[in-house]
């Protein structure tokens, strides 16, 4: 080891090794690093009576104490029954994730009627085949829980079954889709409510809007389970009101089935006898994929599997029941409905379709039914504002795989101290904001783009699901029963997908390829540049196999602890080329200053290692094993040396606590962190690394403690 004089030739032979193996001349460095300390050197002791004055208390500041406010406490990592309080039941899962789906039932049966024109008997037709798009869709993702029951969804199904490109094109499509899941369902949501507000207040709709996307914000940041349970009795008082309606419909009017029969044959034979086959075939299928717009939240499940209650696989077939059972039945009792109250909406009728039908269901009810009508419209209106719950729980999630595998900025994978993946919630809502923004709250922009990037990611599910099958066939005996379901899906994926980018090309399908595009290209862009950092990093790690082999014949020493002597404290990583190389230039700098070596590693929790509680013991064990290389390392070089290890969401965080007991165990302590320096420095660079030691620094230099950062090239 540089600067520990153990006397005999293999102590000097490891010290040229290492001097080799970092390019090291002699006794000098062959590029100084630059230093940089916190503050001047002074240490919160009584240097007369060598006793630690104790550090100065840190009060939260005004921001802090809002925070905590607003969002709640931090959660405790180590509670065991965290992920159990934390999970969802398939009911609450339920409610934050099949809202996006039933809340398009203020909307999209309405589109379809539309565009039937004069023959909405044909609409019967039309929820005939969006009901069996939700059952085999919602099949292919039942295969996709039980294939990845760690969850991943569409993202993770592309990446591993088919290739880490298409992959990508999958979650950036996702990531696109559950950004205008917020935006359209709070915009329509807004429509709705102000659709029967007076006339006068419209003017506050769109502020309405931003403020809906902020309030679902801070409910996210405060978590997802707090989130679900106050949107609970707003969800169920739309499902009761709806099925109400739909069987109170049915019931009432059991003996008129055969004159509807008879209306719906008719309109079949109209159709085709004014549009031709052909004409009919187009006309129904236009209604089918602008209108019956029910096909979307049904990917979520399989998205945000870790949320759902163990066991998450069964858990998460429930659910999926749950939703596709609700959405069907939704769809047909909606069309039936129509077809039997004979619902007609004017061409400058500013009520919605469904406000009609349930006014004339109630006719007769009197003060009863207005009552019943302003309920369920309300209902109507605030699960649309749900409905973006299915965003912020989605699309966060896919931003944190995404992150994992570097496509995106590693911070996106981060937790907040509310356990919660904060960068993600706040991308999601500052994109939202931006989209409502540029369109002005207008639903009739935004559904086409909300339309478009869902398909995208159903047709590269169902295509990975039918390549695993197919590879698997020798080995699954049920190979066939299991493929035709995905191949179902893809054909009918793709066929909507491109009927509506045809159909709406100039109308906002260009814009929302273009809009994917472009997050394509950014993501193309981070993975280039976490690659080269991985490159040039591996420079650094072939340290750790010098060193190990210098140290192989080195026996550890058991050196007594002198409290009072100068006290080197190392932050790491790992057991890792930027550790070993921080330490030797620690060595060299300050040779023969300090006697004793304090290694500091704090773990990150993030959303990968975020899954269970054998996950964190095992995290836990990880971070102690690591550390003790490093203390394994000096011993064997004759030097005294500890670990202190912690796990947290935060490293800053946990250092502060850490800190304390050890200024007051070795109050002549300097701390030390390593800094990788890039070849090209920017904004950009910067933002897709973490700069940890920065923050770290400056908390430090608040209460007076040295803390040195030493720069360490990788180029």
């Amino acid at each position: 080891m540089l600067g520990i004089q153990r006397g005999g030739s293999g102590a000097r032979d490891s010290a040229q090794t290492l001097d080799s193996a970092l390019g090291y001349s002699g006794t000098k460095l062959s590029a100084p690093p630059k230093l940089w300390t916190a503050h001047p050197l002074r240490f919160d002791v009584d240097e007369q009576n060598m006793e630690p004055i104790p550090l100065p208390e840190t009060k939260p500041t005004f921001f802090e104490k809002v925070k905590r406010i607003v969002l709640g406490g931090e959660k405790n990592l180590f509670d065991r029954n965290i992920f159990h309080s934390m999970a969802l039941l398939p009911f609450f899962a339920w409610v934050g994730l099949g809202a996006d789906g039933l809340s398009s039932s203020s909307y999209g049966p309405q589109e379809a009627w539309h565009i039937l024109g004069n023959y909405p008997a044909l609409g019967l037709l039309v929820a005939l085949m969006a009901t069996i798009t939700v059952f085999v869709l919602s099949a292919s993702y039942v295969q996709i829980i039980e294939l990845f029951p760690g969850g991943g969804g569409g993202y993770l199904v592309a990446s591993k079954l088919l290739n880490p490109t298409l992959g990508m094109v999958s979650g950036c499509a996702l990531v696109i889709d559950y950004v205008l899941t917020i935006s359209i369902s709070i915009a329509a949501g807004a429509d709705a409510i102000f659709s029967f507000l007076p006339a006068g207040m419209i003017a506050w709709k769109f502020h309405a809007i931003i403020g809906g996307i902020l309030l679902l914000t801070i409910l996210n940041m405060r978590g997802v389970r707090e989130s679900v349970n106050f949107m609970v009795p707003i969800f169920l008082v739309f499902v009761l009101t709806h099925a109400f309606g739909i069987v109170y419909s049915i019931a009432t009017h059991v003996d008129d089935a055969p004159a509807i029969a008879a209306r719906a044959a008719s309109d079949a034979q109209g159709a085709v006898a004014t549009l031709g086959l052909i004409g009919a075939f187009l006309l129904v299928t236009k209604a089918f994929c602008l209108g019956a717009g029910t096909f979307t939240g049904i990917e979520a499940v399989s998205n945000g599997l870790n949320i759902l209650r163990e066991p998450r696989v069964r858990n998460g077939k429930r659910t999926m029941t749950y939703m596709s059972w609700s959405l069907a039945i939704t769809v047909i009792g909606l069309f039936l409905a129509y077809l039997i109250y004979q619902v007609h909406r004017g061409e400058h009728e500013v009520k919605t379709l469904n406000a009609i039908l349930f006014e004339a269901m109630t006719r007769d009810w009197g003060k009863g039914g207005e009552v019943f009508v302003w309920v369920t419209l309300f209902s109507e209106a605030a699960i649309l504002f749900i409905a973006s719950q299915a965003g912020f729980i989605g699309g966060p999630r896919v931003l944190a795989n995404m992150a994992l595998d570097r496509w995106i900025p590693s911070r996106f994978a981060g937790l907040s101290d509310r356990l919660v993946t904060q960068n993600g919630v706040l991308l999601m809502a500052a994109i939202a904001l931006g989209t409502v923004i540029f369109t002005g709250g207008s639903v009739a922009k935004l559904v086409v783009l909300y339309s478009i990037n869902v398909f995208v990611t159903f047709a590269l599910s169902m295509g990975g699901l039918i390549r695993h099958w197919w590879k698997n066939k020798g080995r699954e005996i049920d190979w066939k029963r299991k493929i035709w379901v995905p191949m179902v899906g893809l054909v009918i994926s793709m066929f909507i997908l491109v009927f509506v980018f045809v159909e709406k090309f100039w109308e906002g399908g260009l814009a929302a390829v273009g809009v994917t595009a472009v997050l394509v290209a950014i993501s193309f862009f981070v993975k280039r540049h976490y690659r080269h950092t991985k490159s040039l990093l591996k420079r650094l790690d072939q340290l750790v196999r010098t060193a190990d082999i210098s140290n192989s014949s080195e026996k550890e020493v058991d050196i007594p602890c002198d409290p009072k002597a100068k006290t080197a404290v190392l932050l790491v990583n790992g057991y890792n080329g930027l550790g070993l190389h921080t330490l030797l230039n620690i060595q060299r700098m300050f040779s023969g200053v300090y006697k004793n070596w304090i290694f500091v590693y704090v773990g990150v929790v993030d959303a990968g290692n975020f899954k269970g509680t054998e996950e964190m013991d095992a995290l836990q064990v990880h971070v102690k094993e690591e550390a003790e290389k490093y203390v394994r390392f000096m011993r064997r070089h004759g030097a005294y040396s500890e670990a202190r290890t912690a796990v947290g969401t935060d490293v800053a965080s946990e250092m502060m606590e850490l800190t304390p007991a050890l200024v007051k165990a070795f109050p002549h302590s300097t701390f030390f962190g390593g800094q990788l320096v890039f070849p090209e420095d920017s904004m950009f660079t910067r933002f897709l690394h973490n700069n940890i030691v920065f923050g770290i620094q400056r908390k430090f230099y608040n209460l007076g403690i040295p803390f040195v950062i030493l720069p360490v090239r990788v180029y």
